[in-house]
């Protein structure tokens, strides 16, 4: 299965309704101006057909929310809270993500939910999040999967300002190949962004938050969902055709976060949305003076309008070939063999250096639900088969 292992023309009008697909949630916000992402540690897909190497398992000892102690915040975003947690039985540290049922329930979120849920279940790969437990109780949702405390790709850009070619590169490599799986699994991302992105502590990048992805897209397949973070949007998605758009929108939003490693921001960012959205539709790439040819090249080729002509279009592996990858062995790079260009400073399993401050001070602890409220009443029942343990079956919930 690849790199999986284990298992527009200037009349064409701007999108109208761009405040009510926000509200939706589908739209993230951006941390460097008014429309800031969720940044989240872990994620996941709804239950699918689409989904290849699903494993049986022995059923075991179910686990709960009682199985953990929550220790610190690590994250926050529109849907959901990620926290620090410890299994009291091992000691072992993993990254919990806690998400309101009515709150999905209300802002449309269910399948996407489901699909994260599903994705990180399903597929096994080096450079993606996997799950290790999903359970619910009778108003939230609870995702658990390894801690990377790295930290994530946003805040050590921020810290350094942009990254080396050879950095960013690297980076950039192992993307492709966690793309590449996915793909092959008939998975569109749809939110690539660094926020998305961690560092493990060895300096590898984990592809995480899966709750805008689209699963059972084999082949040629399309679909219409306007979402994903505006700097990163394609602009077939911009346009929303009516035929959709494919997996080449994640190829187009990996030109973006190339150039952004290594300038600092993205090529098109704009504090007015809509002149974001008209220049994504129209201007050319603003290429720094001091971008390699090979650097042009990729970028070009990835942030290529007409999606049919996109680099990535007839599969990852012509984005493999470009000149700036000429250095990468990937058969190496997806056992890990290759050198890292830099890795984190962590102390011990646990250590939260590497995570932004505003997410350190959040409270671990939420308001009370009114569990006999009519929302929370009516989204009790509304996500079936949820419940997961890596080593069993699903188990019915609650």
């Amino acid at each position: 299965m690849g790199s999986c292992c284990f298992r527009a023309a200037k009349d064409e009008p701007l999108l109208e309704s761009v405040s009510e697909v926000q509200q939706t949630g589908l739209i993230h916000k951006n941390g460097r101006g008014e429309y800031q992402p969720p940044k989240m540690v872990t994620t996941v897909e709804p239950l699918s057909d689409g989904l290849a190497g699903t494993k049986k398992f022995p059923l075991s000892k179910k686990v709960g929310i009682n199985d953990f102690e929550t220790i610190k915040c690590i994250g926050k975003g529109s849907f959901a809270k990620v926290m620090m947690v410890k299994k009291k039985d091992t000691g072992k540290t993993y990254a919990m993500k806690m998400l309101t049922k009515k709150d999905l329930v209300r802002r449309k979120q269910i399948k996407h939910t489901m699909t994260e849920r599903e994705v990180i279940a399903n597929i096994g790969h080096p450079f993606i999040v996997a799950l290790h437990y999903a359970f619910q109780t009778e108003t939230k949702l609870y995702l658990i999967t390894d801690f990377f405390n790295g930290g994530e790709l946003f805040w050590h850009l921020k810290n350094d300002s942009s990254f080396s070619q050879a950095r960013a590169r690297f980076y950039a490599a192992e993307i492709v190949l966690a793309l590449e799986c996915l793909h092959e699994n008939g998975i569109i991302y749809r939110d690539m962004k660094p926020e998305n992105l961690l560092l493990d502590a060895d300096g590898h990048i984990r592809l995480t938050d899966f709750g805008l992805s689209k699963d059972s897209l084999h082949g040629g397949g399309l679909t219409k969902t306007f979402c994903g973070t505006p700097e990163y949007l394609a602009p077939e998605v911009i346009r929303q055709k009516e035929d959709g758009y494919g997996k080449s929108v994640d190829w187009w939003a990996l030109g973006v976060l190339i150039f952004e490693m290594l300038y600092g921001v993205p090529p098109f960012y704009h504090e007015n949305l809509k002149t974001m959205y008209d220049d994504i539709l129209h201007a050319d790439i603003p290429f720094p003076q001091n971008f390699s040819p090979q650097v042009k090249e990729i970028i070009s080729g990835l942030m290529e309008r007409d999606p049919a002509d996109r680099l990535g279009s007839n599969g990852a592996q012509e984005v493999k070939d470009a000149a700036f990858f000429i250095v990468i062995d990937f058969d190496k790079l997806l056992r890990k063999e290759l050198p890292v260009p830099y890795k984190p400073n962590i102390l011990a399993e646990d250590d939260i250096q590497n995570v932004d401050d505003d997410f350190l001070e959040e409270s671990i602890y939420d308001a009370p639900i009114n569990k006999t409220s009519a929302s929370c009443v009516e989204a009790k029942s509304k996500f079936p088969g949820f419940t997961y343990n890596n080593a069993t079956t699903p188990l019915d919930e609650y």
